[in-house]
């Protein structure tokens, strides 16, 4: 008797942690199925590594960026991107997938095109409430379209659009606030602030947090994720506070132990508040810095109660401190709301739209 093929799945996306972790987010499932699975993501990018711990076959192509404002790399970049298209076919025709599933970011964009154009049914998942320029050109390859956010179907053809929600790693949920304690060194007995700047950092967060250190630790254990490379030593002996660059295994840990959160307003990151009914003060990448989506992302949770925010602009030591202090006051208030919410985990979603693709 002829033994059936396993399933081949090649997932893609990177350049930032929040087009990663959803991919992650699906591998035990995928793997309770019995998936053959690969990963195309950019040579050098944050992906390589976060992937390659999953004991996941890794291929890593040229990637270029896709700017909307001028710069001389845009002279350059078109050609990175030729490359990676020729990379992504090369490696399709080895591969012989069954389906592509794409989480975002530049370095999909080969990966998806190539996948289209040999006829391989694309999947990709769009995080934020609008979809971002990748996704915009990947869109027309695909064959379904996963979104987070409802109001994100007016942006995408209704033929392709499926409401979701986005993927939450299961390990998030299993998280132990005493390991917390033990990787920190922190003394329990005072509620936890977990500050997360996101996996580039937040200069402005960064820098008004320790400007008021002194006075949250008289009444907060603080937690610090600075981004990577942004940690200052000068803090490093402060009592009640600790600082690293990036977490990722023991990121479940500092969860569990966080009374509150501070952080950027990545869809996957605001998502993973909401499942575990984190209180959170928001702290949106500002339009100048990107195209806008973490903004509207952080006022549609703000509107459902979920969130308090405060923009980039408005931060100084002094505000900061009034909203941190408001939101753990009030913390109760946004744990309710957040108890309230149908929104779900949608692992089993999108694993049923890659069976079926």
């Amino acid at each position: 008797m002829e033994k059936t093929r396993k399933r081949r799945l090649i997932m893609t996306g990177g350049g930032t942690a929040g087009h990663v972790m959803p991919n992650i987010a699906l591998l035990p499932e995928l793997r309770l199925e019995d998936y053959l699975i690969a990963y195309i993501g950019s040579e050098n990018g944050i992906e390589k590594d976060l992937i390659k711990e999953q004991h996941v076959k890794y291929y890593g192509i040229s990637s270029g960026k896709l700017r909307r404002y001028m710069s001389l790399q845009n002279l350059t970049d078109p050609f990175k991107v030729i490359k990676g298209y020729t990379q992504a076919k090369k490696i399709l025709k080895k591969l012989k997938p069954d389906v592509v599933f794409s989480k975002g970011g530049f370095v999909t964009v080969p990966v998806v095109v190539a996948a289209g154009r040999m006829g391989i049914p694309v999947i990709i998942h769009e995080s934020d409430m609008t979809p971002g320029l990748a996704n915009k050109i990947a869109m027309r390859y695909a064959k379904t379209i996963c979104c987070t956010f409802p109001e994100t179907l007016k942006h995408i053809p209704e033929s392709k659009a499926v409401l979701t929600g986005t993927p939450i790693r299961a390990e998030l949920i299993e998280g132990d606030k005493n390991k917390g304690f033990q990787f920190t060194g922190l003394t329990p007995g005072k509620p936890v602030i977990l500050a997360v700047g996101g996996s580039t950092g937040a200069k402005n967060l960064n820098e008004a947090l320790w400007r008021i250190l002194p006075e949250l630790v008289n009444t907060y254990n603080v937690v610090h994720l600075c981004g990577s490379g942004k940690t200052d030593p000068r803090y490093d002996n402060i009592r009640g506070y600790v600082q690293y660059d990036y977490i990722n295994e023991q990121m479940r840990d500092l969860l569990a132990m966080a009374d509150i959160v501070v952080s950027r307003a990545g869809a996957n990151a605001i998502f993973e508040f909401l499942t575990l009914r984190k209180p959170n003060l928001l702290v949106p990448l500002p339009a100048d810095a990107s195209r806008g989506d973490q903004i509207l992302n952080a006022n549609s949770f703000k509107k459902q109660g979920y969130s308090a925010v405060i923009t980039e602009d408005k931060i100084t030591p002094k505000s900061l401190l009034k909203e941190i202090n408001d939101l753990y006051k009030n913390r109760n208030k946004y744990i309710e709301e957040m108890e309230k919410s149908s929104l779900q985990n949608s692992i089993m979603k999108i694993v049923d739209l890659i069976d079926s693709a």
